[in-house]
């Protein structure tokens, strides 16, 4: 079973950038295609970017793209969420997730079983 550990977050100002690393233990990491998502205080968690096993395809939220770069090392058993251009309202928990279906990655939570801790980014005005 793979555990999942994200680190990297913090406080930023706008227009900053972050880059948030998702480490895999117990299991190899190339054998997940990995999910990045967040949750904002009092809203529902949701789909921020998604990257395939091995690293060919990857996709984003419309309120991300041109700006959140998804990749993954799996010889080092690390995916990274590049933040760019960092807005207020990327304020959240950010999450990594694990999906064993497939190869690819998915919008739908449902479709990861295995989950990171999660960690705070905020950025401030």
């Amino acid at each position: 079973q793979v555990r999942l550990v994200e680190s990297g977050g913090g406080l930023v100002q706008a227009g900053g950038s972050l880059r948030l690393s998702c480490t895999a233990s117990g299991h190899g990491l190339i054998y997940y295609g990995i999910g990045w998502f967040r949750e904002a205080p009092g809203k529902e968690r949701e789909f921020v970017g998604g990257v395939s096993r091995n690293g060919e395809s990857t996709g984003y939220a419309d309120s991300v793209k041109d700006r959140f770069i998804v990749s993954r090392e799996n010889a080092e058993n690390t995916a990274y969420l590049q933040m760019n251009n960092l807005k207020i309202e990327d304020t959240a928990v950010y999450y990594c997730a694990g999906s064993s279906i497939g190869t690819s990655w998915y919008r739908d939570a449902a479709l990861y079983t295995y989950w990171g801790q999660g960690t705070q980014v905020t950025v401030s005005s």
